[in-house]
């Protein structure tokens, strides 16, 4: 027997915040498999492609993803990504926390010195700078930065700071200043600005922003990313999954420490 434990709007579909299953060694898949034919009709879905699912406190794709084995008397969490947004900005909420994403056009006299103006003009919201060359899709950008305050949640940081945290995994090292140079504000390079704070006022980082913004996503970063990393096609081929990329890129986060 092994306990599934809802969090967030992942108790919408659910009466219980609990539910024992009395059943071993299945998969992760399988037990989603199986929470969907349990679910009652006239709850909301349970959207299990939007979810973070952890075990034991840990995030399954550090294991073997949705083909990691539950054991006895585990403990699985079932953590929703709530996400929405305009092309112009991606937003999505975890663990109780409102993170927005707002791609910016690289330009000649934009370094740095932006980022930390604007720290110093919104010091109640965490930001962060990442090239968006290192970004794959929504998918990717939602694991890594829940991977993040996850792991602030827990006290497992990479570095004393969230933001750092967010840099350091997107470009999958330990050494802060290896992130800085391959993922950080580069000259004509659009980058992506991560904010996480109260919605009032990301809403108003977001209207001064938005005439130097760009559409979310609209550049394939599979091929940089792959190469950047020496990620193979047998590799993602190997995976079983929608995003097998973007779930060995979190897989490789994950395990950092």
């Amino acid at each position: 027997m092994f306990t599934v434990k809802f969090l967030g709007g992942a108790k919408k579909s659910f009466p219980m915040e609990q539910l024992k299953i009395d059943q071993v060694d299945l998969t992760l898949q399988e037990l989603i498999d199986l929470l969907l034919e349990l679910k009652p009709t006239d709850t909301p879905k349970l959207d299990t492609d939007n979810v973070l699912i952890a075990i034991n406190g840990a995030d399954s794709s550090a294991m073997d993803g949705k083909s990691t084995i539950i054991k006895e008397n585990d403990l699985v969490s079932i953590i929703p990504v709530i996400h929405g947004g305009s092309s112009k900005k991606f937003t999505f909420e975890f663990s109780k926390k409102s993170v927005q994403v707002i791609e910016i056009k690289g330009q000649k006299l934009i370094d740095v010195k932006f980022i930390d103006n604007l720290r110093k003009k919104y010091p109640k919201i965490m930001l962060q700078a990442v090239s968006s060359n290192y970004i794959l899709n929504n998918y990717h950008l939602k694991k890594i930065i829940s991977l993040s305050i996850e792991s602030e949640k827990n006290n497992i940081l990479l570095s004393k700071k969230l933001e750092t945290d967010i840099l350091m995994r997107f470009a999958l090292t330990t050494q802060i200043s290896d992130a800085i140079k391959n993922v950080g504000i580069r000259s004509n390079t659009n980058f992506s600005i991560i904010a996480i704070g109260n919605k009032k006022t990301l809403n108003s980082l977001y209207l001064e922003l938005r005439s130097i913004s760009n559409t979310m996503f609209s550049k394939n970063n599979e091929s940089f990313l792959k190469k950047q990393f020496k990620i193979t096609t047998k590799h993602t081929n190997s995976v079983f999954s929608k995003n097998p990329l973007a779930d060995i890129l979190v897989e490789k986060a994950t395990v950092l420490l």
